[in-house]
């Protein structure tokens, strides 16, 4: 198994049989060293509908007949467009590709701000990803700190490997994420959604020090398109 960060939230996900994208942000994306070409799908996860999450979504699943993973009313706007989504809602899973992937909460905003007016984008979400060897990832989306990590999260899913946000301003920084680490207890934490814009600047290496240094879970930090694997 593998994880590449592709800058800001994007992550590819690749095991034997499966190839995962999580919120494609790409082209656009000022941090990542890839172009929306060379990023293979099988499965498109969205978190919400904001442009630096959404994304390449359309554009990568119709070059790789992708699945899309998304919330109902995201589904209902991806199928207008002819792309084959799977629709879901805050503690629903599915299963596609060997792969179980659950909807959580997330505490964010998630209208879509890249169509003329912004468009109504139901809840933004978080996803536990449960591969094919059994290992869980949880993508937290953009989020503040909320009690379902302590028990919802760590108590009932117990994932292994975190992708957790540490930008602050629109998500948690690093003192709330700090917190969240030592409530869900994974063994890895990869921080995410932070120095690609100047607002969201923030040191990894200052998480990575609190973590470990209170939590038995080691961070580990990613350049844009380095790769962790296990």
């Amino acid at each position: 198994m593998k994880i590449q960060w592709l800058g800001h939230s994007a992550f590819h996900v690749s095991t034997d049989y499966t190839n995962i994208l999580i919120d494609p942000f790409i082209r656009d994306n000022p941090s990542c060293p890839l172009d929306p070409g060379e990023v293979k799908a099988d499965i498109i996860c969205v978190t919400h509908g904001h442009n630096d999450h959404f994304g390449d979504t359309v554009e990568i699943a119709r070059e790789n007949n992708a699945l899309i993973v998304c919330n109902h009313e995201h589904s209902v706007y991806l199928s207008q467009l002819g792309l084959e989504t799977m629709g879901m809602n805050m503690g629903g899973t599915i299963e596609a590709a060997g792969i179980k992937i659950t909807m959580v909460n997330a505490i964010h905003s998630s209208d879509m701000d890249f169509i003329d007016g912004i468009g109504p984008g139901g809840s933004s979400c978080g996803y536990i990803l449960e591969l094919e060897n059994k290992r869980k990832i949880y993508h937290s989306g953009d989020t503040g700190i909320f009690g379902d990590m302590k028990t919802v999260i760590r108590d009932i899913y117990q994932p292994e490997i975190a992708l957790m946000p540490i930008g602050d301003r629109y998500t948690m920084g690093i003192m709330e994420a700090s917190i969240a680490a030592s409530w869900i207890e994974p063994e890895v934490i990869i921080p995410m959604h932070y120095n690609t814009f100047p607002p969201i600047e923030q040191d990894p290496y200052q998480f990575k020090e609190i973590v470990e240094k209170n939590t038995e879970t080691k961070v580990t930090v990613l350049k844009p398109g380095e790769t962790y694997q296990e």
